[in-house]
């Protein structure tokens, strides 16, 4: 959960990118909040209430069409048709083997991981990140380390690269 906020954080309105998805990806998504965190019913109807009135423009529609044209794994080929759809740039995931360069580079996108994605976000503008990851842990009343030591779990890359720095003691 802390990567998924930090990343809505940074794509908020005046954020660093603008994040895409579409209906069927956030019920892949929910499905896994259901299963893996637990989250109820009424939660993740919240969470996606939430995420609709803040991001109104991340939902892509009419992409249906191109998914049959997508060369890259049949069960993640609706992600890089909504990609293509929208013009997106990149696609973020853990899941790289399913979005092969062959498959991409004929749309000019490429796959990132978690880590690689928010460190080029952090070389964009080390400010907005910095003070986002801070006011990310005072919204749970938490040190910055406790973000850190979260964020870790799913993108121990970027905390690598911001301890590295001695980020927490900024």
């Amino acid at each position: 959960m802390p990567l998924a906020d930090t990343l809505l954080r940074l794509g908020s309105r005046l954020g660093l990118y603008q994040p895409k998805w579409t209906s069927q990806i956030i019920v892949e998504v929910n499905r896994s909040l259901c299963l893996d965190f637990g989250l109820t019913g009424v939660q993740l109807e919240r969470r996606e209430s939430e995420m609709r009135s803040n991001l109104p423009y991340a939902w892509v529609e009419g992409y249906e069409d191109l998914i049959f044209s997508m060369t890259n794994h049949p069960k993640d080929r609706h992600v890089l048709a909504a990609a293509v759809r929208c013009e997106a740039k990149a696609i973020v995931t853990h899941n790289l083997k399913d979005f092969p360069r062959s498959a991409l580079d004929q749309h000019a996108i490429i796959a990132l991981g978690p880590s690689e994605f928010l460190r080029e976000m952090y070389y964009l503008n080390p400010q907005f990140v910095s003070k986002t990851l801070h006011l990310q842990a005072a919204s749970i009343n938490q040190p910055i380390d406790y973000i850190l030591d979260r964020l870790n779990v799913n993108a121990p890359g970027f905390v690598s690269f911001l301890r590295s720095k001695r980020f927490s003691e900024s």
